[in-house]
């Protein structure tokens, strides 16, 4: 099989502290769990910023700054911004930070959702901060905008403008087919790298069915022009992704996909959920992509071809 990446999403927007107390948060926390992760074998790290002070997700493009040059002369690994930040954040806001730093991936959710959170408040009994339950509450009746007049702008802006490449995240099998009509307007050109996304309340469910489907569509709609990856949320996280390891794709494991390492028992850090995939696919026989075999694989610009 062709050699894989792990992705590591290092702190994410859907998690908050009161979860757990090692949700990287500061600066120093996120750069310290992404230089492990990297150093654990990710090969590309997915990144957020929150506010210092209390945890909250944040767009400001100085709160990404305080972390990323600290990252990129620290490790080799790909740094891909994210272009969602969270469903309360405006298109403007969101955009801000990868904008400035103009890097070599960004994340780009295919379509417009519920993303709905608020199930978790009642696993919650003490609050650390007091935004994070009506964060959580307020998302029974919130949508996640994503039109395709928004995604036209965000290739624009940061693939023809700036040289990104992207990590297209699909929640549903429509999203597929958002995509393959980006691809025959010409926006989008392979390879491709689809991140095919399951477990969160308002997209696909993590049975296994769904994920032999999605990739059965995707090879019908784009045949040897894209790889895919996986991705799943909370205790599904390890078994989906070994089975995508399986299916000859890429894997994505980190705290903003789940906060545990084993059943009952939370993550120390990011490394930890880096390690434990690199055992699995290692013995599964696949062999994990450097940063560098990953920029070829993704046709990306390179490192030092960004602003930060």
């Amino acid at each position: 099989m062709s050699k894989i990446i792990i992705t590591c999403a290092i702190t994410g927007s859907i998690h908050t502290p009161s979860m757990s107390p090692h949700l990287p948060i500061t600066a120093q926390q996120i750069t310290d769990n992404a230089i492990g992760a990297a150093d654990a074998g990710a090969t590309i790290l997915h990144l957020h910023a929150r506010d210092p002070e209390n945890g909250r997700p944040s767009a400001d493009p100085a709160h990404f700054m305080a972390f990323l040059p600290q990252i990129k002369q620290r490790c080799d690994a790909v740094l891909n911004i994210s272009t969602g930040g969270s469903a309360t954040m405006t298109l403007d806001d969101r955009l801000a930070a990868p904008k400035q730093a103009e890097p070599e991936m960004c994340s780009l959710n295919m379509g417009t959702m519920n993303f709905a959170l608020f199930p978790a408040v009642d696993k919650i009994t003490e609050w650390k901060f007091d935004w994070e339950k009506p964060f959580l509450e307020d998302s029974e009746d919130l949508v996640f905008k994503n039109t395709p007049r928004d995604m036209a702008y965000i290739l624009q802006e940061l693939g023809e403008k700036r040289g990104a490449r992207f990590e297209f995240e699909c929640y549903d099998l429509s999203h597929l087919y958002m995509l393959k009509h980006f691809v025959d307007r010409g926006l989008v050109r392979g390879p491709l790298f689809i991140q095919f996304v399951f477990g969160v309340l308002g997209g696909m469910g993590t049975d296994p069915e769904n994920l032999t489907h999605m990739k059965m569509i995707a090879d019908k709609l784009f045949g040897d022009s894209y790889t895919f990856s996986v991705l799943a949320a909370g205790r599904h996280q390890m078994p989906l992704v070994t089975m995508a390891a399986i299916l000859g794709g890429h894997v994505r494991v980190g705290l903003e996909d789940s906060l545990m390492i084993s059943r009952g028992v939370l993550a120390k850090n990011n490394a930890e959920q880096v390690a434990k995939i690199r055992r699995i696919v290692e013995d599964l026989g696949r062999t994990v992509a450097t940063a560098d075999e990953a920029r070829e694989m993704l046709h990306l610009k390179g490192a030092d071809r960004t602003a930060i």
